[in-house]
Formats: C-alpha cells, sequence, structure tokens
C-alpha cells in the first residue's frame, strides 16, 4: 500500500470541509445582500414595517415548506387567492407584496438562513456593548478620580504638618532661615504649572479639532418636507431614479424640480401613505408639502397644460453629507464599480423621514471600510470588473491559496494620494 495514501485522504476531507464551509459563508452573505435588496425595504428581521417581522417566519403560515415561500414570492397576489393566512396579511397591513419572480429556492434558502443567524445572533449572550462599556468606564475613571483628589488632600495635609513640625523644631534651636519665596512667585511652581497647562490646552484643543465635521445626527430642516420612507421605502422608487449622478458621475446630484414633477404632475395629493412627523414629534400635512413643490416649479394643478418647465426655481435644500475639499471621493467608483449600497454610507434611508447624517464620514471610517470590503476580483465573470486583470500575482496567490480574497486596501486602497491629490 502506498503510503501516501492516508495523507492523501485528509487532505481531500480538509478541501472538502473547507469547500462546505465556504459555500455557507457564501450563502450567508448572498443572504444579507438579498435581504437588504429585496426585503428590507418593507420588512425588518424584528419588529412590524410596512410588512409583518420575520423572526420566526416558518413557526408561521405555510412558510415551513420554502417551496411554498418560493410560490408567494414569485406571484402574491395569486397565491393568496387560495392561502387564507396571507389574505389575512393583505387585511392586516392593507398592501399585497411586490413579486419577485427572478428569486430561486437556493435565494429563498440563503434569505432565511441569514433571517435565523441574525435572530441566533441576538439572542445570544453579549458581551458590553460599546456604550455600556463606556459608561462602566467613565464610572470608574470617577471613582479614582475621587480617590486621587481625597489621597491629594491628604499628602496636602501630611505636608503641611511636616512642615509645621519643622519650623517649630527650628525655631527651639535659634536656626533663622530666610523668608520662602510665595508660590506664585516660584519659578519652579510657574513652571510646572505652565506646562500642565500647555499639556491640557493641547489636548481639548487636538480632540476639538478631530471631531472638526463629524456631524453624526445632522438633520436640518429643508424648504420641503421630502421624505425618503414615502418615496425609496414605500413606494420603491429607485435612488438612481433622483440621484442619476451616482452611477456616472463623482457627485450624486440633487435632482431638479422637474424630476420631481415627473410624478407630481398628476399627484397632488398626500393621502393613502402614513401619518407624517417631523424630527420634533409634530405631524406634517403632506399635501401642503406638495403644494410647496408646486411654487417652486411654478405650476398649477387646476391648469397643467399650461405650465412651462423653463420657468422653475431651484429648492433650497440645505447639504448634510458634506467632505473636505481636499479629500476625492466618487460615487460612481463606489456605487457602480465597487457595488456599494447606498445604505452602506447614508444608513437606512429608506426608513427614513427626514435624511439626517448617519456615518462620521472621517478618514478612519473610510480607511476601516476599505481594509474590510473585498473587491469581485474575478474578471473571467460576466459581473467582474476587467480591470483587476492587471494584478496577476493576486490571482495567482488566490489559486495557490496563499489568498482567499481581495480587499480595496490590496489593491491600493491605503495609498493617500487615492484621496488626496
Amino acid at each position: 500500500m502506498s503510503p501516501h495514501k492516508p495523507t492523501t485522504k485528509k487532505l481531500t476531507l480538509l478541501f472538502f470541509l473547507v469547500f462546505v464551509f465556504s459555500e455557507i459563508q457564501l450563502s450567508a452573505q448572498d443572504g444579507k445582500a438579498l435581504f437588504q435588496q429585496k426585503c428590507a425595504v418593507c420588512h425588518n428581521i424584528f419588529k412590524p414595517m410596512t410588512g409583518p417581522e420575520l423572526m420566526g417566519m416558518e413557526q408561521r403560515g405555510p412558510w415551513a415548506d420554502h417551496n411554498k415561500l418560493l410560490e408567494w414570492v414569485h406571484n402574491p397576489a395569486a397565491f393568496m387567492e387560495k392561502d387564507p393566512y396571507t389574505a389575512g396579511l393583505k387585511a392586516q397591513y392593507g398592501i399585497v407584496m411586490t413579486p419577485f419572480p427572478e428569486l430561486t429556492l437556493k435565494d429563498i434558502d440563503a434569505i432565511v438562513s441569514y433571517i435565523d443567524a441574525e435572530v441566533a445572533a441576538k439572542n445570544a449572550p453579549k458581551a458590553p456593548t460599546e456604550g455600556e462599556a463606556t459608561a462602566k468606564s467613565s464610572n470608574n475613571a470617577v471613582f479614582f478620580g475621587i480617590i486621587s483628589l481625597i489621597m491629594a488632600v491628604v499628602a496636602l495635609i501630611l505636608w503641611q504638618v511636616n512642615s509645621n513640625l519643622k519650623k517649630l523644631s527650628e525655631d527651639s534651636e535659634g536656626i533663622v532661615k530666610p523668608k520662602p519665596v510665595p508660590f506664585y512667585k516660584n519659578k519652579t511652581y510657574i513652571a510646572i504649572f505652565a506646562i500642565l497647562l500647555f499639556i491640557l490646552a493641547g489636548y481639548y484643543i487636538t480632540k476639538g479639532g478631530i471631531g472638526l465635521g463629524r456631524t453624526i445626527g445632522y438633520e436640518p430642516v429643508q424648504p420641503i418636507f421630502y421624505s425618503h420612507k414615502v418615496h425609496a421605502g414605500i413606494n420603491q422608487i429607485n435612488c438612481l431614479y433622483c440621484h442619476g449622478g451616482a452611477w456616472e458621475s463623482k457627485q450624486a446630484s440633487i435632482p431638479s424640480v422637474n424630476v420631481c414633477m415627473n410624478c407630481h404632475k398628476s399627484i397632488n395629493t398626500y393621502e393613502k401613505g402614513p401619518e407624517l412627523f417631523d424630527a420634533d414629534g409634530k405631524k406634517v400635512d403632506g399635501t401642503a408639502e406638495i403644494q410647496k413643490l408646486y411654487s417652486y416649479a411654478g405650476f398649477d394643478p387646476n391648469n397643467a397644460n399650461s405650465w412651462d418647465p423653463s420657468k422653475a426655481k431651484p429648492i433650497e435644500w440645505t447639504k448634510i453629507h458634506n467632505l473636505p475639499d481636499h479629500v476625492f471621493f466618487s460615487h460612481e467608483q463606489h456605487v457602480r464599480v465597487g457595488n456599494v449600497q447606498c445604505q452602506t454610507c447614508h444608513g437606512e434611508i429608506t426608513s427614513m423621514n427626514e435624511v439626517k447624517q448617519f456615518a462620521e464620514l472621517s478618514m478612519g471610517w473610510c480607511i476601516n471600510c476599505h481594509r474590510e470590503t473585498k473587491v469581485n476580483f474575478n474578471y473571467d465573470d460576466t459581473k467582474g470588473n476587467k480591470f483587476y486583470s492587471i494584478y496577476e500575482k493576486f490571482h495567482e496567490d488566490i489559486k495557490s491559496g496563499k489568498m482567499d480574497s481581495v480587499t480595496v486596501k490590496d489593491i491600493g486602497g491605503l495609498e493617500c494620494q487615492k484621496c488626496h491629490y
């Protein structure tokens, strides 16, 4: 018997396990991507939105059978006619789910696996969150600060007692010493105080300078209350319909009034959507906001045929996301080439009424993304980027098993001149 056979079997088993694990990981990643693209607009895993929550979905209705779930996703209206559970969903939520005939049974399995994984992760025992850890650290800092203050007071008292005892001893022995220099005239004390003041001032000025421009949560009041939740979420208007520049240029661009009027020439009132509330909880009249749009467009809904688009005035939107002038950022490079989802930088935009800044958009935040984001390196694939064919070394390393993937960092994503030119 050849001595290499056991080794060959072990290697075969090892490769098989690696392959299976890779398939599981790929399935989970595909499930997350599919969930975000197809489901997240109307569904949340843990709470109801436009549709029901998806946690425990296999225990409700006929969804334990993924073939029936696939049939429902392909044609909700037809499935509802023969299934009382889904008919009840329509009665409860008032809408019928959008069909997705392009999804396969493998896609459904991947989405359900992702949902189950998210539920399991939430129910698993968790380490203290960053906020809890920060609060605990803050409490510890206060505790040690109090102890340090008490010890400093005790040391000062002991120092004063020692000084008085020494003076009494010298007086009893008739030793005459020169009068001590007041502390505010003592050069040593003045130098120490100046150094400490310089260090503290430098620390707080540097900390404040680093935080300049990081306006997380910035949510200005806009001239028109425009709800992304209603437009991009409920009505599923593609982001690129309004922000077409994100696909083909550096800027995402703000749509002109005429783009808004493509729909609102015929949509004059806001009646069927959910109630709208601003950041302060005040109810917003959607129909009145449409009338504001008409005033910018110079449009009279009672005399639509006489509208002249050339006379429309631009809406003075307040810019929310702003990068420093010395930073280069291209939406096309990220959205079109890198397949980065809008939600990565802008948060769950489909659930926002008034848009606010989601990410800090700092240099460290961008670099961390470049370190972690994988690129579609298979240029032989129809979806791959043929530009990556020049990185022959990485392709050879992947084939030989030295690398399992390529990130933006590997192709120069951390080089200074990529963003600062």
